[in-house]
């Protein structure tokens, strides 16, 4: 394909989710035929299946009778590694056309679980507000094609909605990210919108179009790190618009693990790279990230918490890493001894002096378990000389 040859479509790096998991999305609205609230695509009960994935142990679901183009058969990968009620209950809110806002410490998969959610409920997650200190009420509400508006003033065709309009004329989910990051006016336009479901456009009075309404569906998931309190405060008017649902890191050492390894896998074959980083190593990668997220060992040691939010993000991004190494460096590279310079790099984000505090868990936790014996810990504890420079 030419530089100038739009025909076949680019490659992307990422797919959105409803055309990522177009398939399941296709079974699952044919699966159950239940009553859906106005403007789902699916029922409460699929979109939840879709985001949480169907029992790996049980069997696959089935569908109550063929439908062109969709197997027989299908188990739902699950998505989002979590609390089940959590999402059971950011579906409920959703469909009582309610405000939802997912908050929690950078890199617990907020935003991953908005745009599920978004695919899911009304088909297409690209409907965003990215919150900015930049972010203008015009990107809440509308805009304008000025050559249009010079040409020909204020009408229907050089009007620019925002995602947020165009959610409210099609009754879909629009998503605003990092609402703390936005400035408080903006914030203020966001309340009347939750409140009234309508939005005015007084350049086009006297028209059918002067006010837009929310049509049946309308709703907007927003996220909000814990870590912003201090950047835009929301007001209480605001808060009060929404349901608080908090998204707390994964608790359980095998299902972060997995998910890791999931997610590292599938960068990797996104480069055509194979990911050959063995268990061990992660386990040992993942089980640092959450001893310094707790400020604990597994053990119950008391560890010094570094200032950098040491997420699940995080660590997929450091198993990426690795496993390019491997992939690019091939009998070159020895993952484990590459894993406290990657660390290292981690911690450092925030604040230099966390170095610091990675160092004392050496001196702590690595140190005690590799006089336990075990071999990855003590090629780790071998390794410190890397943290002290």
């Amino acid at each position: 394909m030419t530089a100038t040859d739009v025909s076949t479509p680019a490659a992307r790096q990422v797919d959105p989710a409803e055309d990522a998991h177009r398939a399941e999305l296709a079974f699952l609205a044919a699966y159950d035929d239940g009553p859906r609230p106005p403007g789902w695509r699916l029922t409460p009960w699929a979109v939840v299946t879709f985001v949480m994935g169907t029992d790996p142990g049980g069997a696959p679901l089935a569908l109550p009778r063929p439908v062109d183009g969709l197997p027989a058969r299908l188990a739902i990968t699950p998505k989002f590694v979590g609390d089940r009620a959590l999402v059971e209950r950011a579906v409920v809110t959703l469909a009582g056309e309610r405000g939802l806002l997912l908050v929690g410490e950078p890199g617990t998969a907020k935003s991953m679980l908005s745009e599920l959610l978004a695919a899911a409920v009304s088909g297409t997650s690209q409907l965003v507000v990215q919150g900015t200190a930049g972010t203008t009420e015009d990107q809440l509400r509308y805009g304008w094609n000025y050559a249009l508006l010079l040409a020909e003033g204020p009408s229907l065709r050089a009007l620019v909605p925002s995602p947020v309009l165009t959610a409210m004329r099609t009754g879909g989910v629009v998503r605003v990210e990092e609402v703390t990051r936005c400035l408080p006016e903006v914030q203020d336009a966001l309340v009347s919108i939750l409140s009234d479901r309508r939005v005015a456009v007084p350049e086009l009075s006297g028209t059918a179009a002067a006010t837009v309404h929310a049509a049946p569906g309308f709703t907007v998931i927003a996220t909000a790190n814990l870590r912003d309190r201090g950047v835009s405060e929301m007001s209480a008017a605001l808060k009060r618009r929404f349901n608080f649902e908090a998204v707390g890191p994964i608790g359980d050492l095998t299902a972060e693990i997995a998910l890791v390894r999931r997610q590292a896998t599938a960068a990797l074959e996104r480069v055509r790279a194979p990911f050959a980083i063995d268990d061990i190593v992660l386990e040992a990668l993942v089980t640092a990230f959450r001893d310094l997220r707790a400020g604990i060992s597994v053990e119950g040691w008391a560890v010094e918490r570094p200032t950098t939010v040491m997420s699940t993000a995080e660590a997929v991004s450091v198993a990426t890493s690795l496993g390019l190494s491997q992939a690019y460096f091939t009998g070159d590279r020895d993952p484990l001894a590459l894993l406290p310079g990657h660390l290292l790099g981690v911690v450092r984000k925030d604040d230099p002096t966390d170095a610091a505090r990675l160092l004392s868990y050496w001196d702590g936790a690595v140190r005690r378990r590799a006089e336990s014996g075990t071999h990855t810990w003590r090629r780790l504890w071998d390794l410190r000389d890397v943290l002290d420079t």
